[in-house]
C-alpha cells in the first residue's frame, strides 16, 4: 500500500496519539516498530497518518506503552478502522480536506461546544442565512456553487437530529445578531430558528450581550471543542480567515476548555422558549425580533 499524500486528520490523529503514548515509556520508534514486524521507517510513517496500521497491531503497541484506558484503545481502533468514506464525500472535487475533515469530526463527536461572535454557528443557520454569507464573501461566486455549499452545510447540520445526537452547545455573542450585511428579514427568521432549534433536549444556546464585561476575543478567533468517547482524542477547531485548522495538543485543549467555561459563565441564561418575558438568552432575542418587526434599529 502506497504512503498517503495528504492524510486526513482522523489519519493524522490516530498516528499522533500513538506517538504520544509511546513517548513516554523511552522506546523508540524503531523498537516499537519491531514489536508488530515493521521496521523504524514503516512506524514513523504510521504516526504521521502517511500509512495504515491493523487494529491487532494498535492493541500490542497499546500493551506494550502499558495503555490501560480501554476506551481509548477501542477508539483508537475505530480511527484506524474507519474508511473514512460518508456522505461528505461527494463533495471531494468541490471543497477542500479542511471541510471534509470537518464533517467527518462533526459526526464522531460526543459533544460539540462551539463559540462564535460574528456568525451564528454554521449548524444552526438558516439556508437564507447560509446563502447570504456566500454571496456577501464573494462578488464573483457563481449561483450553482453556492448552491452547492448551501447543501453541504444543510447536510453538516443532520448530525444534531440523528441518533444518537452529540451534545450541542454554543455561546454567540450579540453582535452576530448585528450584522448589516444580513438584512432583518433573514436575521429575523434566523433568530426564531434559533429559538425553534433550542428546545431539542441536545441543544444549548446562550447569547453574551455586548454590556457583558469580558472580551469575546480573548481565546483569539471563535473556536469549537469537539468532544470524544475517550477524553484524550477532544479536539479543538479554530478559524480563522485564512489558516483555520485542528488543534489536538492537551495544553491547547485544556486553554480553550477554560475559555469556553469563562464565556459561558458570563452570558445569559440557556435560551429557554418557556423563560419568563424578558428574561435570559430568549429576553434578548425577543427584543431583537420586535425590533426588527418594528423596523426599528436594532440595539439596547
Amino acid at each position: 500500500m502506497g504512503l498517503r499524500a495528504n492524510p486526513s486528520q482522523r489519519q493524522k490523529r490516530l498516528g499522533q496519539e500513538l506517538q504520544r503514548l509511546r513517548e513516554p515509556t523511552g522506546m523508540s520508534a524503531a523498537e516499537a516498530g519491531a514489536l508488530v514486524g515493521l521496521g523504524r521507517a514503516h512506524m514513523s510513517h504510521i504516526e504521521a497518518g502517511r500509512t495504515h496500521i491493523s487494529a491487532e497491531k494498535i492493541r500490542t503497541l497499546a500493551e506494550a506503552y502499558r495503555c490501560t484506558r480501554g476506551t481509548l484503545v477501542e477508539e483508537l481502533v475505530r480511527m484506524a478502522e474507519s474508511t473514512g468514506r460518508g456522505w461528505w464525500s461527494e463533495y471531494k472535487r468541490l471543497l477542500g480536506s479542511q471541510a471534509l475533515d470537518l464533517a467527518e469530526l462533526e459526526l464522531t463527536a460526543t459533544g460539540h461546544r462551539s463559540f462564535q461572535w460574528l456568525y451564528v454557528p454554521g449548524l444552526l443557520q438558516t439556508p437564507d442565512y447560509i446563502r447570504t454569507l456566500f454571496q456577501n464573501g464573494d462578488a464573483n461566486i457563481s449561483a450553482d456553487l453556492i448552491d452547492r455549499y448551501v447543501d453541504f452545510r444543510l447536510h453538516r447540520q443532520q448530525v444534531l437530529t440523528e441518533d444518537p445526537a452529540p451534545q450541542y452547545h454554543a455561546v454567540i455573542h450579540e453582535a452576530a445578531f448585528h450584522m448589516g450585511f444580513v438584512d432583518s428579514r433573514v436575521m429575523g427568521a434566523q433568530l426564531e430558528y434559533l429559538i425553534q432549534v433550542a428546545r431539542f433536549p441536545n441543544i444549548t444556546i446562550q447569547v453574551m450581550p455586548f454590556n457583558t464585561p469580558s472580551n469575546p476575543a480573548a481565546p483569539g478567533a471563535p473556536f469549537t471543542i469537539f468532544d470524544a468517547m475517550a477524553p484524550e482524542l477532544r479536539t479543538v477547531y479554530v478559524e480563522q480567515p485564512v489558516t483555520s485548522g485542528f488543534l489536538s495538543d492537551l495544553h491547547h485543549i485544556a486553554q480553550f476548555t477554560t475559555h469556553f467555561a469563562r464565556l459561558s459563565n458570563v452570558s445569559l441564561a440557556p435560551l429557554d422558549p418557556q423563560s419568563p418575558y424578558g428574561e435570559g438568552s430568549f429576553g434578548l432575542l425577543q427584543h431583537l425580533l420586535y425590533t426588527m418587526k418594528e423596523g426599528k434599529r436594532v440595539g439596547r
